[in-house]
């Protein structure tokens, strides 16, 4: 029983392991490895058996206490009261990659979900083959499945899987992030739209950006962006007659006088703030940056950094809201916004 719980905590997942556990015992629960009145190991053998600290065990027990699964006797342990408790639904959230953003979708779903449910999270990373393998291991495991379907073929070009979400239920997928290239109405969720996105959002912004010479995408070769990006890019700039370049990084380039970057990866976006820097460019003035998504940091960076932004907490609200039944179940579109600050 031990092994079987240690393999469920992972160290590099985003769920706190004191939660990672507490999920362990209640499908330990949900699969009958457990039944009501059975001990469970104290404290102190449960810390030494999984490597864990007594203060992760001692939250993850209390979590289920206050949930009435279970009960504490002075001098005998920790017993299991009930089951009723312990058939949560169940939701598994198959994402692309891991990443800050990904973090706030997941922070977002668990706390609209609330204690009615028990949300997992597995990584596909792109890969079609992975994918499929997850869905096998866990398609009777789950009520639901929230599926983010980027995925990339070995040279790189996208693909659909849409052969392998007709494997889900129809009434368990919801698709986040981006939908299914040919059959975007077909799934509830919640989505992007990546072309249309950059362009309204670079749209709404004109007037800031007709003070600059030229336009500069920096879209990076081989990171997996989609590339929806780039089409709405280069059509705000041939409707409104932009020069413009796409580049894949900002490496031994300078920075040049006049030029306004739409910048995705964080790397890019921190040597563009220092080359301005060393080349005495003030951002919003002689050059403007533009970051893709959102976070508080680049808010103060630089006295603030413009960025395009989906809302990524809205999203996480959505997909819970329609697993709840709160929502009408359909694709939706989720907002996506210019936040003006003075780097532009």
């Amino acid at each position: 029983m031990h092994k079987n719980k240690s393999d469920k905590i992972k160290t590099d997942s985003w769920v706190p392991k004191y939660v990672q556990l507490a999920n362990a015992i209640m499908e330990d629960l949900r699969l009958g490895k457990l039944k009501v009145g059975d001990r469970i190991p104290s404290i102190n053998e449960m810390s030494f058996d999984l490597l864990l600290s007594r203060d992760t065990v001692e939250k993850a027990y209390k979590e289920l206490r206050d949930q009435g699964i279970l009960t504490s006797v002075r001098g005998k342990g920790y017993y299991i009261t009930s089951f009723d408790q312990a058939e949560k639904t169940r939701v598994l959230l198959l994402f692309n990659k891991l990443s800050s953003y990904k973090k706030i979708i997941y922070y977002s779903i668990v706390d609209t979900l609330g204690k009615e449910a028990m949300v997992d999270i597995q990584i596909h990373h792109y890969n079609r083959d992975l994918f499929q393998n997850l869905l096998t291991k866990n398609l009777s495991e789950y009520d639901y499945f929230v599926v983010a379907p980027h995925f990339f073929d070995d040279a790189g070009n996208p693909e659909t899987a849409y052969d392998l979400m007709q494997k889900i239920p129809a009434e368990k997928l919801f698709i986040i992030d981006k939908p299914v290239k040919g059959h975007e109405k077909e799934f509830p969720g919640v989505f992007q739209d990546f072309s249309k996105d950059i362009f309204e959002a670079l749209e709404s912004g004109q007037e800031y950006l007709k003070k600059y010479k030229r336009l500069v995408l920096v879209f990076p070769k081989g990171l997996l962006y989609p590339f929806d990006i780039v089409n709405g890019f280069k059509k705000f700039c041939l409707l409104h007659e932009y020069n413009n370049v796409i580049v894949d990084g900002i490496d031994e380039e300078p920075v040049y006088e006049g030029d306004l970057y739409l910048v995705l990866a964080e790397t890019d976006l921190a040597n563009l703030v220092k080359k301005s820097r060393v080349q005495n460019l003030p951002l919003g003035e002689k050059v403007g940056i533009i970051s893709y998504n959102d976070t508080p940091l680049k808010e103060i960076l630089a006295e603030g950094i413009t960025t395009v932004s989906t809302d990524f907490v809205k999203m996480g609200e959505t997909i819970a809201k329609q697993i709840l039944n709160k929502e009408y179940r359909a694709p939706v579109k989720n907002p996506f916004n210019l936040i003006l600050r003075k780097s532009i």
